[in-house]
């Protein structure tokens, strides 16, 4: 199938304009229409990541358009990946694999080198399919990030890419966004943008009509579709913790939203499950009682557990267990529960050993080695025994201690995790362990929930996948007027 554009860029005039949503109904409309289609983000900023089928490690937002493509994903889909580990830092990956630990400064040397993986990367997945949607990353305004750019306007001219631009209607200022965000753009960037999308509507839609012309007389762009305000998506999130709150039914999950929590979409079951009340809890909020306790993954696993003690918690955690209650570590979380986590090598800092809340009887040392791989397995604690659970692994570091001699899992013929001999606590390292409905029953029933209720992650993806592409219909349509897409 042929198209006059090489592929089709969705920017956005903010973060969380809603890029990765509209990238992905793009997609999900493509496949239906028997086109070979395949996302792209040339580089990503991101703590929820995913294993690919190539044994790599992307942002999650492109493991979700994959799935609304109807392929596996690709270290391709994504050949830069920042995951910061301070306000100045970050690991860099590097077509899936951890290239090295850079500052901001620094990185911004290496996007010379960096834009040479992009182009690789896109190269191959045009060579495999009809259609590529490219998805920006942040805003192209950021005058201060235009040197050696990859990752919007950049990227877009060095391919000769078109672009659509993506407002937010919903936190307002949306005609403001979009004509401040042309201002910021030389002429040839202004060029490339075939119209404006507006999303997250909702209310009168003649009342926005003045508005829409307006903005098309001072620009000169049409307004291609305007998207309503969806709730209710199940969608995997880039980092937005905000968007899983949740209170549903009377078993109250707290989790502490750790400063560098990462792959909190291991949750996203439990904030869909009707009979649970999900809680995150921010620095200095108090912390609520709880049937069960959940310490998440952490891309910096000693400074969150210095804030976790800063904030209160081996206290708390003591109350709990005292009282009855349950407690899971998943990856970092589960790094935490042990008596010390060790990194000689400075993997996520400053070289050095941090106590752990010692509730489990093992250490961990971190290593320059990532873990990333697809698993499989069963359920190993009391009352689960042979329950299937599959996920994926993602971690630096290395546990050890006689802990682990009473695993929760065992995965591809191996133990895994740590039960305690209480049975009060429960560690491991796959994430993804509640997105297997007889896993997740099985760990909830183990915290004390009885219900014979639960939560397919898949079939609400699907769901939410086919909802957001109905809603971009009006958008296909304005695309294919001005020819944008393959047929």
């Amino acid at each position: 199938m042929s198209t006059p554009f090489p592929a089709l860029m969705v920017q956005g005039t903010t973060s969380d304009a809603g890029k990765s949503t509209v990238v992905a109904a793009l997609c999900r409309l493509l496949k239906r229409r028997g086109v070979t289609v395949a996302p792209f983000k040339p580089q990503n900023m991101a703590l929820n990541s995913a294993v690919t089928s190539d044994g790599g490690e992307i942002g999650r937002a492109q493991a979700l358009q994959a799935l609304a493509c109807g392929i596996a994903p690709h270290t391709d889909m994504n050949p830069v990946l920042l995951k910061p580990s301070s306000n100045t830092g970050a690991q860099v990956i590097i077509h899936g694999k951890v290239r090295a630990e850079m500052d901001a400064r620094d990185y911004q040397q290496y996007k010379s080198i960096a834009m040479g993986a992009v182009l690789e990367s896109y190269t191959r997945l045009r060579q495999q399919y009809d259609a590529v949607v490219v998805e920006g990353a942040g805003s192209p305004a950021e005058v201060n990030l235009r040197a050696r750019d990859i990752a919007n306007m950049g990227f877009a001219e060095a391919v000769d890419c078109p672009v659509i631009l993506v407002a937010d209607i919903d936190r307002g200022g949306v005609f403001a966004h979009i004509i401040g965000t042309l201002a910021c753009l030389s002429d040839s960037e202004r060029a490339r943008i075939l119209g404006f999308v507006i999303n997250r509507f909702r209310g009168d839609i003649s009342l926005l009509a003045p508005g829409i012309e307006w903005l098309e007389q001072q620009t000169g762009k049409p307004v291609l579709a305007v998207l309503p305000y969806l709730q209710g998506l199940f969608l995997d999130a880039e980092d937005a913790v905000e968007a899983m709150q949740a209170e549903r039914g009377a078993f109250k999950v707290v989790v502490p939203q750790l400063p560098r929590i990462s792959n909190h979409t291991d949750l996203d079951a439990l904030r869909a499950h009707p009979d649970i009340d999900l809680c995150f809890i921010k620095q200095g909020q108090p912390i609520p009682p709880a049937d069960l306790v959940i310490l998440p993954g952490s891309k910096n696993t000693r400074g969150d557990l210095a804030w976790l003690q800063q904030q209160g918690w081996p206290a708390y955690l003591a109350k709990h267990l005292r009282y009855g209650g349950k407690v899971i570590g998943i990856c970092g979380g589960f790094q935490m529960l042990g008596q010390c986590v060790r990194d000689p090598q400075g993997v996520e800092g400053a070289a050095g050993d941090s106590t752990a809340l010692g509730l489990l009887d093992m250490t961990t040392e971190l290593t320059a080695d990532k873990r990333l791989e697809q698993v499989a397995g069963h359920c190993a604690f009391a009352g689960a025994a042979g329950a299937p659970v599959t996920g994926y692994e993602i971690h630096m570091g290395v546990s050890h201690g006689a802990a682990l001699q009473q695993p929760a899992f065992t995965i591809d013929g191996r133990p895994e995790g740590a039960v305690s001999g209480d049975g009060q606590i429960l560690g491991s390292y796959l994430h993804g362990l509640f997105d297997t409905p007889a896993a997740c029953s099985a760990l909830l029933r183990w915290a004390g929930l009885a219900s014979e209720r639960s939560v397919d992650t898949n079939a609400l993806r699907e769901a939410s996948l086919e909802r957001i592409a109905d809603a971009a219909l009006p958008l296909l349509a304005a695309l294919d007027a001005l020819d944008a897409l393959p047929r």
